[in-house]
């Protein structure tokens, strides 16, 4: 008897409509968060915490998250104060982020470093526009992949007659507004940063 139960779940990992749908969205959503710390990253000429999120510190030779040996503050609008938690580290630090590639140029005084956000200028902001209407489109094509893949599973399961026909109609039904729904949210945050990006001087 187990051994049938075994072959069912390698066919159909799931038994139910709300198994399906219920992954579907877990998994889109995992996509739109995703997205959403992805869009913090773009600079925008205001200064933000953020910015920093990918440097790494070598800390005694193990690269590390630049929060996890510094304090991180935004005093004034196009500048971000790092101040290190151990002020041997100030040089290792500062290097870091004049090499993390994010056109930054920092200075310190012997005990903070401070980062000034230079403004973007209209060719750097049209670039970093275009980037992020190409992530946004890698999100919106992620989440048709996952409808796909939850579509796929709903009709392997009416052919192994574990939903009936109408059950399959309506959970593809609820699986593509599901998918509206999220692509729509894609949309606002790329067309809010967007903003962000063009406008802000």
């Amino acid at each position: 008897m187990k051994q049938e139960s075994q072959t069912a779940t390698s066919s159909s990992p799931f038994k139910t409509v709300k198994e399906v749908e219920g992954n579907a969205k877990s998994r889109m959503e995992k996509v739109l968060a995703e997205l959403q710390t992805e869009v913090t990253h773009f600079r925008t000429g205001r200064a933000s915490i953020a910015l920093l999120d990918s440097v790494r510190v070598d800390y005694y030779g193990s690269p590390v998250p630049i929060n996890q040996v510094a304090q991180l503050h935004v005093p004034e609008p196009a500048m971000i104060t790092v101040q290190p938690w151990d002020a041997s580290m100030i040089r290792e630090i500062e290097k870091s982020i004049r090499n993390a590639d994010l056109g930054l140029n920092p200075s310190n005084d012997g005990k903070l470093i401070r980062v000034p956000i230079p403004p973007l200028t209209e060719e750097r902001r049209r670039e970093m526009a275009k980037k992020l209407s190409h992530v946004a489109e890698e999100r919106r094509v992620g989440l048709r992949n996952i409808r796909r893949e939850a579509n796929d599973q709903l009709k392997k399961m009416t052919k192994e007659k574990l939903i009936s026909e109408d059950d399959e109609r309506q959970a593809l039904d609820a699986i593509q507004k599901l998918t509206d729904a999220q692509i729509g949210k894609v949309d606002g945050v790329a067309k809010a940063k967007e903003k962000e990006i063009l406008e802000f001087k």
